[in-house]
This record gives C-alpha cells, sequence and structure tokens, in this order.
C-alpha cells in the first residue's frame, strides 16, 4: 500500500479522491434511470415485465411475481443448516439491539390548561430493496428489516431480482422470512425502485425504500426521493482504521482488506503516528494478496483508493480521521475509548484490536448499513428512527389562550398575515 506523510495537501488531495465515488458524479447513468421511473410510472406491471425479462432473463408475469410459500420452504431445505443457525443467533442480537431504540409518545399537562406532546407512528409500508446476481447479502436483509419490525412498520414488502430461471437465492428468502417480511417480490434493479415509489397494479406503492444497490438503484433512489422518503443514497464501502504504535499490524491488514474486497471503488486508510507499524501493515497486505480470493478486486481498490498516511501526532490522526468521515472507523491505540471520545465523524467505530469491522457487519447487533463518502457528518446508520413519524400535539383551553392571545395576534399582524391574526381574534371578539 502507498505510504504517505499526513499534511494539509495530502489530506486535501485525498479527501478529493474519495468524493470521486460518489453516486451523484455518474451523471451520464441518470438519463437512463430516468427513462425506467418513467416507463414504469406509465405502464405499470407491463414495463416491470419487460424490464425484468431484459436485464435479467427471466419470465415474470403477475402469477408468479410474488415469491410463494413453497418457494420459501424449499429455500428451507437449500440452505445450510449452520448458516440458518448463524442468521438466527444474528437476529437475536439485531433485534436486542434496536429495540433499545425505540421511542415513545408523550405528553405534558399543564396547570394553566394546555397540552403538548408528541405522537410517535409507525410508517404504514415500507419497501426493502435487496440485491441479487452476483451480490448475494443476507445480513443486508436482516440490517433493512429488523429495525422496521421493531418500529412498528405495518407491512414490509421486499424486492430482489430474480436469476434467469424465475427463483430467488435461498439465503436471501430464508433471511427475509426470519427477519419478517410480509411479502417479497421477484424484481430488482431502477424498476423495482419505481415501482416500489410510484405502484404498479402488482405492487402497492411505499412509504419508505432501504436497502443497498447498483449505480442504477443508488440514482433511482435519488429520483423518487420526494414521491417517497429514502434511507440514503449508498456509496462503495469504506474502511479507516486510527492506530499507534501499539495495534498488531497482521490485525489492521486484515481490516483494512475487508473493505477492499467489496469492489474496485472500496476504500481502506491506515492514519498511525507510527512510521514502523505502516511499513509493517504495508508488508502484511502484500502477504494476504498472495492468498486471498479477490485479490485482483483488492489489489485495483488499494491502487485506487488505498492509503496508509503517517502523522506527526495522534491531534493530527484524528483531526484528519474526522474530516474523512469514514463510514467505519476501527480505534487500535493504546486507550481506544479515550480516542473514541474525540471522533465526531464515523458511521459505527470499532474499539480494540478484537472489535474488527465484520463483527459490526454480521454479528454484533448494530446496524451496518450506514452513511458513506463523508456523509457521516451529518447522517446516521439505519436505525429504528428511520421507521417512525412523529407528530406534534397541542391543546390549549380557553384559559390557557386568553393570556398569550394578543401576543399572537401582534405576531401574525407583524407579518402581515392578517388572517392568522383573525383566527385568533374572532375567539374573543364578544368580550370588551
Amino acid at each position: 500500500m502507498r505510504i504517505v506523510q499526513l499534511t494539509r495537501e495530502t489530506k486535501i488531495r485525498l479527501l478529493e479522491d474519495l468524493l470521486k465515488r460518489n453516486p451523484n458524479n455518474y451523471g451520464e447513468y441518470e438519463g437512463r434511470v430516468q427513462d425506467i421511473l418513467q416507463r414504469v410510472k406509465e405502464e405499470g406491471d407491463e414495463a416491470l415485465f419487460a424490464y425484468t425479462k431484459q436485464f435479467d432473463g427471466a419470465d415474470m408475469n403477475a402469477s408468479n411475481l410474488v415469491v410463494s410459500e413453497e418457494e420459501t420452504a424449499r429455500a428451507y431445505e437449500l440452505v445450510d443448516k449452520d448458516l440458518l443457525d448463524v442468521i438466527r443467533k444474528a437476529l437475536v442480537n439485531i433485534r436486542e439491539y434496536h429495540e433499545k431504540q425505540r421511542q415513545y409518545s408523550w405528553f405534558d399537562s399543564r396547570p394553566n390548561g394546555s397540552m403538548l406532546g408528541q405522537k410517535v407512528s409507525p410508517l404504514s409500508r415500507v419497501g426493502v430493496y435487496v440485491p441479487g446476481g452476483k451480490a448475494v447479502y443476507p445480513s443486508s436483509v436482516l440490517m433493512n428489516i429488523v429495525p422496521a419490525k421493531v418500529a412498528g412498520v405495518e407491512q414490509i414488502v421486499m424486492t430482489t431480482p430474480p436469476g434467469k430461471d424465475g427463483m430467488v437465492n435461498p439465503s436471501t428468502l430464508v433471511a427475509a422470512k426470519e427477519a419478517g417480511a410480509d411479502i417479497v417480490y421477484k424484481v430488482g434493479g431502477a424498476q423495482a425502485i419505481a415501482a416500489l415509489a410510484y405502484g404498479t397494479a402488482s405492487i402497492p406503492k411505499v412509504d419508505k425504500i432501504v436497502g443497498p444497490g447498483n449505480i442504477y438503484v443508488a440514482l433511482a433512489k435519488k429520483a423518487v426521493y420526494g414521491h417517497v422518503s429514502i434511507d440514503s443514497i449508498a456509496g462503495p464501502s469504506e474502511i479507516l482504521v486510527l492506530a499507534d504504535e501499539t495495534a498488531n499490524p497482521r490485525y489492521v491488514a486484515a481490516d483494512l482488506l475487508s473493505q477492499a474486497e467489496h469492489d474496485e471503488l472500496a476504500s481502506a486508510i491506515l492514519v498511525t503516528t507510527s512510521a514502523s507499524l505502516a511499513e509493517a501493515v504495508s508488508a502484511e497486505v502484500d502477504g494476504f494478496l498472495q492468498k486471498l480470493s479477490r485479490a485482483d478486486i483488492i489489489r485495483k481498490s488499494l491502487d485506487n483508493y488505498g492509503y496508509i498516511l503517517v502523522a506527526q501526532t495522534m491531534e493530527d490522526a484524528i483531526d484528519a480521521a474526522n474530516e474523512i468521515a469514514s463510514e467505519h472507523m476501527e480505534i487500535v491505540t493504546a486507550n481506544p475509548f479515550e480516542v473514541m471520545m474525540r471522533i465526531k465523524n464515523a458511521g459505527a467505530i470499532f474499539l480494540g484490536e478484537y472489535s474488527s469491522e465484520p463483527l459490526g457487519d454480521y454479528f454484533a447487533g448494530p446496524n451496518h448499513v450506514l452513511p458513506t463518502n463523508g456523509t457521516a457528518k451529518f447522517f446516521s446508520p439505519l436505525s429504528v428512527d428511520d421507521f417512525i413519524k412523529k407528530s406534534s400535539i397541542i391543546y390549549y383551553s380557553r384559559e390557557a389562550l386568553e393570556p398569550v392571545h394578543e401576543d399572537i395576534i401582534r405576531f401574525a399582524k407583524a407579518e402581515q398575515l392578517t388572517a392568522h391574526a383573525n383566527s385568533i381574534e374572532v375567539r374573543f371578539e364578544e368580550e370588551p
């Protein structure tokens, strides 16, 4: 891996490189995505089935679009029993973690005859998009469905592209059943996002769309935002390891590569105060590349977006980490909890040498749907909060309104909104 000294200039160049991976920079795809969205919006199922045949090679229609109980039962027969056991163990951890995020309605009654509050309600219908083809991620199925289920969403709709045989990957189906999906449709790509956003004869419109996908899916979600809500525009995966001289270079190298193997746009960065650690990690990376199955992808990822930054001080290293605002951040220092308190921007923070990133991807419980491309500066991981909405509650009796009604009238008239003022005035017009 390339090793560079951390300076203001190298940090600026690195940030510019990382921003090139943002889905918003792929404008050449937007026209094609817009055509797909518009056609599905106008033609509904007809366009949906035509695109599924064109892109996935599967003959779908209204009669076979929904995954049947028989197909799900068959999936259970095909899935490795040890994997099913792990899925169920992970589900317990994910559910328990997200149950702690629940929010409840509250009301505050006052002696003056007023009551203020907030009513928390789950969304009615949510669409979960799950990639298909070569990308099979049952873990993402769990991470997207469980918080919606915990929030109390009335109907969880899942879409995923079928294979040419019209079937869905068995592990995907099993994960969906275990997590609590209410219905699974065999359709993918931008056309699936269009169906969820606008509705067709076969697929009802949802309130929100969540889940990862390729560039077409990401741009489609961006385009339908406003018709429905979305979780985020996900970019390529990324990891930043913040380490000092106490870190184990072999562990650090292995963790960097765990994200670099996702795809050629993935980013893996080590920021360290130790030049000797930097050299040792680079050597370990070279060793691992001799035996890892996705070495070609990893090499391209590291060549494009892999860095080892050597900082003069831990303060400089922390500043750089906060600027990069990585999706995953590992802190492997003598006192990781102290360093963690100075981290402002990260999607998920892993503390200590045994809290490696895959622990969060699969098993620990916190959500692995995380902000990317520096958006951890203002976005949070997917959570129960993403599947609820809040309504303000206001109640005033006449006795509570009377002492303040003239203040409200004065405010309204200052904004020249006389009808606003009048709606208060009429309630006291009989008074002298």
